[in-house]
């Protein structure tokens, strides 16, 4: 089944002679070495590179249909198994989250905002705009604390689990931005890539030992749903717009119009477990001289004493590319998302590569608000009361500092667009002020 681009794009390819070269990034790698061994290590990338052998011939087979779909109202009733599908998966579509006449309506409400002010509003690129530094608009705040959005949140986030018992699934709204792109403008900005930090995943202590099955030659053990340790990583140890310092359990586009493949749409990698192992793994390994023998994983070299990391620069998001990340087989098996009609969602775990398309050949506007799935954490809570605390004073928040200060905005509405009475003004941290 088809599901992958016809033409890969021309995003950029990485090599170690476009790497950071600075001292520190040996630093990281011995740390690791010393910690866990360079035979853990070796044997880990053996098993990982056999894994995807065959995790990329299933992708290349399924196309989009390896990316799951459920309904809104089954996603509750799941049994063990179904729920055990779509977190090996890691991503997915749930159909009718809200009443597509609801969506409509909040798209028009959006376009009317963004028109009653729009020599104030500015967004990426500046050019032609698609991403809109908007984060307050009633639209978005509506969206955010619909009451299925929030149930649905807390049911993403109990998918994760924190032994500490110091978290909760119980869900924080997160402000991101909106986007309406419009067709015919082609958009380079977002090629393969993973947020929630890059160099920081090896970088911080708490982060790297996320991956310590990975590194302790056990990539099969590796539990990518353990909040223990992970809600402690600092994804924003390096400064940079990039990198959010909220942890997100899902990452979600919320459709407010239909968009489609060819529509400028999203694409996945339908893995999270051996492809997140397998980043991990990528910079202790040179590649053989010989071409031919590149997806061949015993022809490559153990090599702790190269500064490069790749596709990875410390202010920016974690990138990827066919030729830094051969057994990925990206050009095969990042695919695109089924048909999004308004109302419906599509999540992705925090670590899962993604990409948008290029090109938009539709013959409308494609709109999606970014609201994600967002736990109840010690940091989370920090930044959600900060966020809020924006919103009163009415500046963009602190993740999206470029953004226009929406306070005096037309239409502008502020905390009485908030929707699900108490529940959605927790979900804003209105319980964490001390009045």
């Amino acid at each position: 089944m088809s599901g992958r681009l016809l033409q890969w794009p021309a995003w950029p390819e990485f090599s170690a002679k476009d790497g950071e070269t600075n001292e520190d990034l040996i630093q990281y790698k011995k740390d690791i070495v010393e910690a866990y061994g360079k035979d853990n290590i070796v044997r880990a990338w053996l098993k990982v590179c056999a894994e995807l052998e065959k995790i990329t011939e299933d992708i290349t087979s399924r196309g989009t249909s390896a990316i799951p779909e459920v309904d809104f109202k089954d996603i509750f009733t799941l049994s063990d198994v179904e729920r055990q599908k779509l977190k090996d998966t890691g991503c997915f579509v749930i159909r009718g989250v809200y009443d597509r006449a609801q969506a409509d309506r909040w798209f028009q409400d959006l376009k009317s905002y963004v028109a009653a002010n729009k020599d104030q509003v500015n967004g990426w690129p500046e050019t032609s705009p698609a991403i809109y530094r908007l984060y307050f608009s009633p639209s978005q705040m509506a969206a955010r604390s619909h009451p299925n959005q929030l149930k649905l949140s807390r049911e993403l986030n109990s998918w994760w689990h924190d032994d500490s018992k110091s978290s909760s699934p119980e869900p924080l709204s997160y402000a991101d931005a909106v986007r309406i792109r419009p067709p015919g403008v082609p958009f380079m900005g977002l090629g393969p890539h993973i947020d929630a930090g890059s160099l920081s995943r090896w970088a911080d202590p708490t982060y790297r030992s996320f991956y310590s099955a990975v590194f302790s030659g056990f990539p099969e053990s590796f539990d990518t749903y353990d909040l223990t340790l992970r809600k402690g990583a600092d994804q924003a140890l390096f400064p940079g717009g990039a990198h959010s310092r909220v942890f997100r359990s899902f990452q979600g586009w919320t459709a407010l119009t239909s968009a489609g493949p060819g529509e400028g749409s999203l694409l996945l990698y339908p893995n999270i477990k051996w492809t997140s192992a397998y980043l991990m793994l990528r910079p202790f390994f040179q590649p053989p001289s010989n071409k031919d023998d590149v997806m061949n994983p015993e022809s490559w070299t153990f090599d702790a004493d190269s500064p490069w990391f790749p596709g990875t620069y410390r202010e920016h998001s974690q990138m990827l590319s066919p030729t830094s990340h051969p057994h990925l087989r990206l050009r095969d098996c990042l695919v695109h998302i089924p048909q999004m009609q308004p109302g419906d969602t599509v999540w992705w775990h925090a670590d899962m590569c993604h990409a948008v398309e290029v090109d938009h050949h539709g013959d409308h506007e494609a709109s999606v608000a970014y609201i994600a799935a967002t736990p109840t954490t010690e940091e989370n809570q920090k930044y959600i009361k900060g966020q809020l605390q924006d919103l009163m004073r009415g500046v963009p928040p602190e993740d999206f500092r470029g953004g226009s200060s929406e306070k005096d905005f037309k239409l502008f509405t502020g905390e009485r667009g908030i929707l699900s009475g108490e529940e959605g003004r927790r979900a804003m941290g209105f319980h964490l002020i001390t009045v």
